[in-house]
């Protein structure tokens, strides 16, 4: 019988630390080969779309997809998970705060490889559901970070986010784009990062545009990058739009840009001198969604907590 677990139950099991060492563990598996995902998949009708993405663990032994419908004002999120050993179907898990989670920690695990050592600031560009999460797991992955800036366009939203997660509230974008390192999470269809405003050795995580006609990133971010990477090439080469315009437009080649998990299993080094700029690309995949599920499941059986269908 699967075990169903709320938002509400999910948000009691699981820590932005569990996330972020989740997600990690994660990219240590895709380097090793333990892991296959499939990219996103969308289909649309006016107004909104369905998108399903999946993979297969093969060290956890899991098989999982993530599934959702979104429209213009909301999305609702599920992560089902089968046991690769007898196809059981063993969660159904509601999978909004779970997907917030997650995706902040991928950012958590790119500030810890690739921030800048003794990076002391952060800055956000951004003040909805996801930037929160942001906040939380790169405080985690960079311990070093002491002060966070935020701007969006709202001044109420912008107020209430910075009470929220002790952040100071920037002035324009130019504020948190100047720390020493920077994420855009935004809606926007149009670059609200420009490399001219980012200083010597930033970490830039872009995580608010999956799909090829949106951007955060001006192209300049892009010819002042040192170390490009992303989650994972395959999907960025249908979603990015941050990465995609820039290679057709020859100021940047997909080979060279990695994929995070080399970073993380030592493959390769990523920041090399503390005045690089690094950008790390964040679509999010249906690897992490089974990975954090995962950690759900474990914790749920051992508190038992949830309910079984």
């Amino acid at each position: 019988m699967p075990l169903y677990l709320t938002e509400a139950e999910v948000a009691e099991l699981l820590t932005p630390a569990d996330a972020l060492e989740a997600v990690e563990a994660c990219f240590r598996r895709l380097a090793a080969g333990e892991i296959e995902n499939v990219p996103r998949q969308r289909t649309r009708w006016e107004g909104g779309f369905l998108a399903v993405m999946w993979a297969v663990d093969r060290e956890l032994g899991l098989a999982g997809l993530k599934t959702y419908a979104a429209g213009h004002e909301d999305a609702n999120f599920v992560v089902v998970l089968f046991e690769t050993a007898t196809q059981e179907n063993v969660a159904v898990i509601e999978a909004n705060k779970l997907g917030q989670l997650r995706t902040g920690a991928a950012s958590g695990v790119a500030a810890k490889h690739l921030a800048r050592e003794g990076a002391s600031t952060l800055g956000v560009i951004g003040c909805g559901w996801q930037a929160r999460s942001q906040v939380a797991a790169i405080r985690e992955g960079g311990p070093t970070i002491e002060t966070v800036v935020a701007y969006c366009r709202s001044e109420e939203r912008l107020a209430e986010f910075c009470r929220e997660v002790g952040a100071e509230p920037g002035e324009t974008h130019r504020d948190p784009a100047s720390q020493d390192v920077v994420v855009t999470v935004t809606t926007s269809r149009d670059p609200v990062l420009r490399g001219e405003w980012l200083r010597p050795g930033a970490l830039v995580c872009a995580v608010g545009a999956n799909d090829p006609r949106r951007r955060e990133l001006d192209n300049v971010v892009l010819e002042r990058a040192a170390f490009v990477c992303c989650d994972s090439i395959e999907d960025a080469k249908r979603e990015s739009g941050d990465l995609i315009e820039p290679v057709e437009a020859g100021l940047l080649d997909w080979l060279e840009v990695h994929e995070l998990q080399e970073v993380v299993a030592g493959e390769v080094s990523g920041r090399q001198a503390d005045d690089d700029i690094v950008v790390f690309k964040s679509n999010g995949i249906a690897a992490w969604d089974v990975a954090i599920g995962a950690v759900a499941l474990e914790r749920a059986r051992e508190r038992g907590v949830g309910r079984e269908l």
